[in-house]
């Protein structure tokens, strides 16, 4: 529970501080005043020895030195004197020190430099059994000429291990006085730090519960003062960034239930978070087998394929469904969280009205262009009867027959180009494919316009290029209608003396024709309409030669029913260049054949 408190984690971060700190010093007071009491001993041990020295070193007699010896040293000390020639002399034991022989002191290098180099030493020298074996000793030389020796004098440092238990116990004694003091206020401290941030614990969990009006009252100027005050200022900021997305969200959801698409959102599992009406209505349409009142909506096959695409690929996805029921487009697109998806969005579009009316378009000129065929072939018999002289009046009836007769070959064309053309869109574009050569193919259409090229004063000519494959596999007719209309559109519209290149290349994937001409070109603007069924480009390119406007779009129809794909390339004053690609392989039930 204390780990878990910030009061306690402070509490115990200041009481461990101060352990430290108290620990430390102590052991630093402790040896500090280890070392001060021992010096002091040491100075008050040399000084006495420096006396009995110097009363020998003033001629004093051995017997009064030693009299005055045992007046000077006190209770805890002992001292020995060694003149040369002479036995040590050792001062009285009154108060039971335990005698240090003088053979230990010179056996000590250190200690025997007082007489053999007359040095003033000290050591702690460690002699005995019992408690007192650890003693100190200081050596004073006599530096004197007609004494030769030097005056020791020790004591145990027991007494002074007393004084310094004492001192220890003191010293221990006030650090745990510290620690308590600091225990007391340290807690009293931690609580009153962390007393404002208990209660913005307590206004947070309002604020979790959509309480965003409570406040941290604020008693302080200091770093805490300001933090509750940037806290108040910051609940009052997501207080007003809830109100305003939750008007946006009010906005977003009115505007999402009145539209007419659908949309449907759709989570990371793949289930149905929010639907608007047109949506749900089409996801009960599609479960009306399946779907029971106040169950809850799912997915189609359709859409979970869908769905797992969109995931899967990351990308946005179309699928459009036809039904009894009608037709739907659908739009998937990804929802992402950062650098995940999180959801799919999916928008549901009912063009069932608009494909009928496609439909009913497309009929109408298939129905138009077939009920045209018996007046236009009626008026192609007159006209034929008037040409060949039935009519009175021949040279006028001739001109008006020859009109007549004209228009109706053009109306003729025209039917025949609808037809062709409705044909196509509605996808019942047969193809006989057989393998057909390429050289000979190409050079056989050239050589079949090469009179209209001469009398329009056009060179027309082919290049071969890189012929990897000697035969490919088209419907030879309906390409020879391709190579028809490009040819004779480019040496309609090419200028005199101008040139029409057939360019033929492969590679390793498809066949391309390329039919270049040096005419007047096709403006930027006209460009991407050429192929639009009754699309015609300024008249005046024309020469007063225009067409019906439905060769391209046939072209265009014939060449992707071939699995290829047309494009032009065009400039005023620089010509017109139309590129076909055909592919070598088709793709027939998931079998690729040659």
């Amino acid at each position: 529970m204390i780990l878990r408190s910030l009061v306690g984690k402070l509490w115990l971060t200041i009481i461990l501080l101060v352990s430290l700190v108290l620990s430390f010093l102590t052991f630093v007071l402790i040896g500090f005043f280890e070392k001060f009491y021992i010096d002091l001993q040491v100075q008050n041990m040399k000084d006495d020895a420096t006396k009995i020295a110097g009363l020998i070193e003033k001629g004093q007699s051995i017997s009064d030195v030693e009299y005055l010896s045992n007046n000077i040293v006190n209770r805890y000390s002992r001292v020995i004197i060694s003149i040369e020639d002479e036995e040590p002399w050792y001062s009285n034991n009154k108060y039971g020190i335990q005698e240090l022989p003088f053979e230990e002191i010179q056996k000590d290098h250190v200690l025997n430099r007082t007489i053999e180099y007359k040095e003033d030493v000290s050591k702690r020298l460690v002699y005995g059994k019992n408690s007192e074996r650890e003693k100190l000793v200081v050596g004073i030389a006599i530096k004197d000429q007609n004494h030769h020796g030097a005056v020791y004098m020790y004591q145990s440092l027991q007494p002074v291990k007393g004084m310094i238990h004492q001192t220890t116990n003191f010293v221990l004694l006030a650090a745990s006085i510290g620690i308590v003091l600091t225990t007391f206020f340290s807690f009293f401290l931690s609580s009153k730090i962390t007393a404002p941030l208990r209660k913005m614990k307590e206004v947070v969990g309002d604020m979790t519960s959509g309480n965003f009006d409570a406040k941290v009252p604020i008693h302080s100027n200091d770093e805490i003062g300001e933090l509750a005050y940037s806290f108040n200022k910051m609940s009052k900021k997501l207080n007003f960034n809830m109100n305003a997305l939750k008007q946006e969200k009010e906005k977003v959801s009115n505007i999402i239930t009145s539209m007419v698409d659908g949309v449907i959102s759709i989570n990371n599992e793949g289930s149905i978070v929010t639907t608007n009406p047109p949506a749900e209505r089409f996801l009960k349409m599609l479960n009306d087998d399946e779907f029971e009142k106040d169950s809850e909506l799912v997915l189609t096959k359709d859409l979970l394929d869908l769905y797992k695409l969109v995931v899967e690929s990351e990308k946005k996805q179309f699928i459009e469904l036809n039904l009894d029921q009608g037709n739907w487009q659908i739009v998937m697109s990804p929802l992402y969280n950062q650098t995940n998806i999180r959801g799919v969005v999916a928008v549901i579009r009912d063009v069932t009205e608009q494909r009928r009316l496609e439909k009913m378009r497309k009929d109408f000129i298939a129905n138009v262009s077939h009920e045209l065929r018996t007046p236009i072939s009626l008026l192609q018999g007159y006209s034929e009867a008037i040409v060949d002289g039935v009519a009175e009046s021949k040279e006028e009836m001739q001109e008006l027959s020859q009109i007549i007769y004209d228009e109706s070959l053009r109306m003729s064309r025209l039917v025949n180009d609808l037809l062709d053309l409705a044909r196509m869109e509605n996808g019942f574009t047969e193809l006989n494919r057989e393998p057909v050569p390429v050289i000979p193919f190409v050079d056989r259409i050239i050589r079949k316009f090469k009179a209209l090229a001469r009398e329009k004063n056009v060179s027309l000519f082919g290049e071969l290029d890189d012929i990897i494959q000697v035969t490919i596999l088209i419907d030879e007719d309906r390409m020879e209608q391709v190579f028809t209309n490009l040819i004779v559109n480019a040496i309609t519209h090419s200028n005199e003396n101008g040139r029409i290149i057939v360019s033929v290349s492969q590679n390793s994937e498809e066949t391309i024709f390329e039919f270049i001409d040096s005419g007047a070109g096709i403006s930027t603007e006209d460009l991407p309409f050429v192929f639009e069924r009754f699309y015609k480009a300024d008249k005046a390119r024309t020469r007063g030669k225009s067409g019906t406007g439905l060769g391209l779009s046939i072209v265009k129809n014939i060449v992707n029913a071939h699995g290829g794909s047309i494009q032009v390339f065009s400039e005023i004053g620089q010509g017109t260049t139309f590129k076909v690609k055909i592919p070598h392989f088709i793709r027939i039930n998931e079998k690729v054949v040659e």
